[in-house]
């Protein structure tokens, strides 16, 4: 009963910074009709069809999903979208909880030096070095991978983790997988 509760704490329980009581579907038409018709900046993919399939690529402030079952190519999805987008001169932060961060730096080498993932232990350092540093000429972006033990890391880890970056890198990611 507001008996049991202090007077103090009554006035502090109904105070309320936000203005919005929700979204009126009858008032708030052209509210709705701006969204419709307002130009959103898009990360595009460098496949059509992706493109086609999210309407010109991710939106800023998504969470986007792949799915499917093991081995059907997730993390090559998920490598190929990260090399792709570096390559679009963006910043990429790529978490995994899952797979080691030398497995990751190994398919996206394979991907942007096109070197199949089974000659990578065959090059020679200064053919590495050499494409490596064409590649950094073509980009303005950073693509950072981090791994964390399964089942050690929750969001606020990644919160900390791009606190940091954001610190000690001057990084901020536009895609972070």
């Amino acid at each position: 009963s507001e008996d049991a509760i202090p007077s103090i704490l009554q006035n502090a329980l109904s105070v309320c910074f936000d203005p919005s009581v929700g979204h009126d579907y009858l008032e708030d038409y052209q509210a709705r009709l701006d969204v419709y018709h307002r130009e959103e900046e898009r990360l595009p993919f460098d496949i059509e069809l992706l493109n086609k399939i999210t309407a010109g690529g991710l939106r800023k402030k998504t969470l986007n999903v792949f799915m499917g079952g093991t081995g059907t190519g997730k993390s090559l999805v998920l490598g190929h979208i990260s090399a792709a987008t570096l390559m679009q001169g963006k910043n990429v932060l790529y978490i995994s909880m899952e797979m080691s961060e030398d497995s990751i730096g190994e398919r996206i080498d394979a991907n942007l030096l096109d070197i199949p993932m089974g000659q990578l232990k065959k090059i020679d350092a200064s053919m590495y070095e050499s494409k490596m540093n064409r590649l950094i000429k073509k980009t303005a972006g950073k693509l950072i991978f981090k791994e964390y033990p399964t089942t050690s890391a929750h969001v606020g880890h990644f919160k900390i983790l791009i606190d940091e970056l954001k610190t000690k890198k001057n990084f901020y990611p536009d895609l972070i997988i």
